[in-house]
């Protein structure tokens, strides 16, 4: 049974009182101040919007002696885009009002959001009814709901397989987004629904939300779909996924995939991360069904109680799969068809030049863990909007955090890379493919989580890096490095051939031994490794793989084949022999 409301968490008390997400949100915005109270900052986030500080910051400002240093506060606003498409002019729109309202900079995320960091809280209404008149929202980018629905955005000449895939993924988006009428209440001027305190009392269900309550999810929950040969959405590390079956060029079906995801607490040995698992096979009309089925399970089985357990793979862990599939088709109300043995065999980043379906082309291009700003000699956010304003084109975001730049005329061709080289921008061929690759979260200075350094740590990294490979004679190897600030895995390190979770300051869990097509979880090797001894014990472990790989073995591969006790010796005292 559902946990009873008196066992309930903060954040879940914080929900049932707010009203379907009002809580004091307009009344404090309203207010002269900095910051929001925390219960609105908790709150807050159910509508796309973190509260944060500058962490470079703190303690650096003046106060009076024995009061406690002011924080420079700032918000972080997540853009939804399920499928990772817009327009360029909706592109153009978002890179206008990082520059007047954020710090400049705009941060593509591996969930194909757009990100706004150091948003002042007395800008937020205006960023928002900006977005609103692009026909953009934050809605569900976050909080205790589905989140963006992912689906490659490359636009291949596939026979229409990948379009299909995104169109799924609207639908998903459409059917999960929250009704509630808080959202354009506040952040675009509708008139405000009656007052609820008297027939909605928090905690009972109202026709406002009649998927999800007036509680919403105990915790995020996350979809994705994905074709075999080409996983470049990481399907396995969602709540749910669905992987289609293709036959005589058409989706006939997807395997439904369940339990995945990525955030532990190392402290809470009880939490872990997972890869999803195959729970069945459905027709393509099944899918919204059955995906109703499973979120509606999440609602009224998640915990409720601790938010570290409350990720859908925790209740299919308690419960073991029998259990699940059986509880689930109560809900879904007709038995499920078993699994059909669909698996993942590929991906592609969509890097570099492609022909699409029409006959025109589209640009892939690498974006360093997806911030696009303008900085010393390379200018990419100004190159960006350069090429948006003189083609015209559509602007797609990858899960591996970089931009596809679609419909290009073939004459467009050489202009379009001339203005990137104009720039100072590198044309996506001349990265090399452990850049590619890679990837780091944001962490520091704006995460309030982060432990330690991620996005600024990683890219001297793989400087170092693709020097120790060069010399090994292994700079084409497609090398799989993900970096993150601490335990959450946002930056997805546990699936990663080579993971750094942040720790403690400057010091990382070091894992080895997954898999690029995201279908293996990594083992760790080395608890607490300090940043400088990364370099030294990645080079060791290159020599023993150099030495001792299988023809065509991939290094994750060969970590996972070998395993962390055979790896410490062959790499102890640098011997690899």
């Amino acid at each position: 049974m559902p946990p009873e409301p008196n066992t309930w968490s903060k954040v879940e008390e914080i929900k049932r009182q707010s009203q379907f997400l009002r809580g004091q949100i307009a009344e404090e915005l309203a207010q002269p101040t900095a910051h929001f109270e925390e219960t609105t900052a908790n709150l807050l986030k159910q509508h796309g919007i973190y509260q944060q500080d500058d962490r470079d910051r703190r303690g650096r400002q003046s106060c009076p002696e024995g009061q406690p240093a002011e924080r420079t506060w700032m918000m972080m606003v997540r853009v939804k885009i399920a499928g990772g498409r817009l327009t360029g002019d909706q592109w153009l729109a978002l890179s206008e009002l990082a520059h007047r309202f954020g710090n400049q900079t705009l941060r593509i995320t591996n969930r194909q959001d757009v990100q706004f960091h150091g948003i002042a809280k007395q800008h937020l209404p205006f960023l928002m009814q900006a977005l609103h008149q692009g026909r953009l929202t934050t809605l569900g980018a976050c909080g205790d709901v589905v989140r963006n629905v992912l689906a490659c955005p490359a636009p291949l000449a596939d026979g229409g397989l990948r379009d299909q895939l995104y169109a799924q993924a609207q639908k998903l988006t459409a059917h999960f987004l929250p009704r509630t009428k808080a959202y354009p209440e506040i952040w675009s001027g509708a008139e405000p629904s009656a007052d609820l305190s008297a027939d909605q009392r928090p905690g009972v269900d109202q026709e406002e939300e009649p998927l999800y309550g007036a509680n919403y999810l105990p915790r995020k929950f996350k979809m994705a779909l994905a074709l075999p040969e080409d996983n470049c959405v990481d399907i396995y590390t969602n709540d749910l996924g669905f992987l289609a079956f293709v036959e005589a060029g058409q989706i006939r079906g997807y395997e439904v995939l369940v339990g995945g995801g990525l955030g532990m607490t190392p402290a809470d040995k009880t939490t872990f991360a997972a890869l999803a698992q195959p729970l069945a096979f459905i027709r393509p009309e099944e899918l919204i069904p059955l995906a109703e089925a499973v979120v509606k399970l999440f609602r009224d089985h998640g915990n409720r109680s601790n938010r570290r357990r409350a990720r859908l793979k925790y209740l299919l862990a308690d419960w073991g799969m029998e259990r699940f599939r059986q509880e689930l088709e109560r809900y879904y109300g007709q038995p499920l068809p078993p699994p059909q043995n669909v698996s993942v065999t590929g991906l592609d980043h969509h890097l570099g030049w492609h022909q699409q379906s029409d006959g025109r082309w589209f640009y892939g291009l690498y974006i360093e863990n997806g911030r696009v700003a303008d900085r010393e000699n390379i200018r990419l956010k100004s190159a960006l909007e350069e090429i948006c304003r003189q083609f015209g084109p559509g602007i797609r975001l990858t899960p591996m955090m970089s931009l596809l730049i679609t419909d290009l005329a073939p004459e467009d061709r050489p202009r379009v890379e001339a203005i990137l080289r104009s720039h100072g921008v590198r044309l996506s061929e001349e990265v090399l493919p452990v850049r590619q690759y890679s990837g780091a979260c944001v962490a520091l200075p704006t995460c309030g989580l982060a432990i330690t350094e991620s996005e600024r740590a990683l890219p001297a990294i793989l400087d170092s890096l693709e020097g120790v490979l060069a010399s090994l004679g292994l700079e084409r190897l497609p090398l799989c490095v993900r970096m993150t600030g601490c335990p959450n895995g946002c930056g997805r390190p546990y699936n990663a051939e080579v993971g750094l979770v942040g720790r403690a300051k400057d010091k990382y869990a070091f894992y080895l031994g997954g898999s690029p097509l995201g279908n293996r979880l990594a083992f760790l090797y080395e608890p607490m490794l300090p940043r400088q001894e990364i370099l030294p014990v990645l080079g060791r472990l290159l020599e023993a793989f150099t030495s001792l790989r299988l023809d065509g073995e991939g290094f994750g591969d060969f970590c996972a084949r070998i395993g962390p006790e055979a790896l410490r010796r062959l790499t102890s005292n640098g011997q690899n022999t």
